[in-house]
């Protein structure tokens, strides 16, 4: 089987320190793509340069809302655009974008300014978006309704309610599917999964953050996307050959990648 990771920070540690032992030990695992979303503007070289580097890697650029205090809004806008504008095979997406609620100090002001300008460019650069949201999921459904994409995009990893993810799948946005759902007593989540349409589903990581069940304490890895196959495929009714053909072709249409 083959799997796209669609969510890795592989310009963290401890990938970035050995690129290519890291690609190998997930196509062993059988994830041959992963999408490197960036989060904030002094990383869109290096996410840029991983992707023109290595086959497997695909990049995108945004300024994340969890690094609200860092972005100069006007300064850093503008080093995204002037990186949009550059033609470029192995960009496919702007991110990481949204909303975050978790935080102190949140300045959800600055935050929700950001967020509209960026999906502003997403629809002039003809985009999909990779979208964060934590405690935001009614604000970021509005803001998604208002500006209307094109090229639409995901919710990665959502842990909402079923009703949650019903509204972003009808605005025409995928589902981010990520360790969440290896733990059991996220019952929520993982029932919602089970009963959301799969061809609204991604595979993702968000590695090296957001480990899985057993893997507690340790950086997470592209290379368990496998592992939150396996739990998905314990949570739907489909066959796992149904499931993963499904999650490869949902990744490869979303963000326009070669078959």
């Amino acid at each position: 089987m083959r799997f796209i990771d669609t969510h890795c920070h592989f310009d963290f540690p401890p990938f970035v320190e050995d690129a290519h032992a890291s690609i190998e030990r997930a196509a062993q695992s059988g994830v041959e793509r992963i999408i490197v979303p960036s989060v904030d503007a002094s990383r869109f070289a290096r996410v840029s340069q991983l992707a023109q580097q290595h086959d497997a890697l695909y990049a995108a650029l945004g300024l994340h809302p969890i690094n609200i205090a860092q972005h100069q809004e006007d300064a850093h806008l503008e080093a995204l655009e002037s990186w949009l504008k550059k033609p470029d095979s192995k960009r496919v997406a702007i991110g990481e974008i949204g909303l975050d609620l978790y935080m102190e100090d949140a300045q959800f002001a600055k935050q929700t300014r950001l967020l509209d300008k960026q999906l502003r460019l997403a629809k002039q650069y003809d985009l999909p978006v990779i979208l964060h949201s934590r405690r935001t999921h009614d604000q970021l459904a509005m803001h998604l309704r208002r500006h209307d994409l094109p090229r639409r995009g995901v919710v990665h990893g959502f842990a909402g309610s079923q009703q949650q993810a019903d509204r972003f799948i009808q605005l025409g946005y995928a589902i981010g599917v990520g360790g969440t759902i290896t733990y059991e007593r996220a019952s929520k989540t993982r029932n919602t999964i089970a009963h959301l349409p799969l061809a609204s589903l991604l595979l993702e990581t968000d590695a090296p953050d957001m480990p899985l069940q057993g893997f507690q304490g340790q950086p997470n890895r592209p290379e368990r996307a496998r592992n939150v196959f396996d739990v998905l495929c314990q949570l739907r009714s489909e066959s796992p050959e149904t499931i993963a053909n499904a999650l490869w072709h949902n990744s490869l249409r979303l963000f326009a990648l070669p078959a």
